[in-house]
């Protein structure tokens, strides 16, 4: 089973005519809300096939790589609510791409493992995802990109997980 074919990026929308947004030039929170659309138009503009919001397919790949995982663990470490875990957990499951357990020793928790077609799922697309990861800031140089991957890393308290 293969991946889907990358596309070429799709072209992404210019600053609107007639707004003045010029408010927010030096606002973070409102570029990285701009820098996350823009990506996820890329996303879907070259992984649509895949059929899952990247925020789904990442839970896929952390399943993969902690099986077993309890939902309020990974709700937490992903920061996601939890009734919006459910929900995309549900949608996985229907798909028959993860599985839920209760644990013996905590009969209140749900544990999630991907299954064997979750697993041929991920192996047909990690690549492909992690392409587009990589290819999805054309305007930054590999060494803008390093610096900006650290300085995001930072504010979002997760400096250990480096590389």
């Amino acid at each position: 089973m293969s991946g889907p074919a990358p596309r070429a990026p799709a072209p992404l929308p210019a600053a609107a005519p007639g707004a003045d947004l010029s408010r927010f030039h030096d606002s973070l929170g409102f570029l990285l809300r701009l820098s996350q659309q823009r990506n996820f138009a890329r996303f879907f503009a070259t992984l649509g096939p895949l059929d899952l919001t990247p925020g789904a397919f990442t839970i896929l790949l952390a399943l993969r790589d902690n099986p077993g995982l309890r939902q309020g663990v990974l709700a937490k470490a992903l920061m996601i609510k939890r009734a919006n875990m459910a929900k995309i957990v549900r949608v996985l499951a229907d798909r028959g791409l993860v599985a839920r357990q209760v644990p013996e020793d905590d009969r209140r928790a749900v544990e999630l493992i991907l299954t064997a077609q979750g697993a041929a799922f991920v192996a047909a697309r990690e690549a492909a995802f992690f392409r587009h990861d990589r290819e999805s800031s054309p305007e930054l140089t590999e060494q803008e990109r390093k610096t900006l991957l650290g300085l995001l890393r930072k504010l979002a308290g997760r400096e250990g997980d480096a590389p």
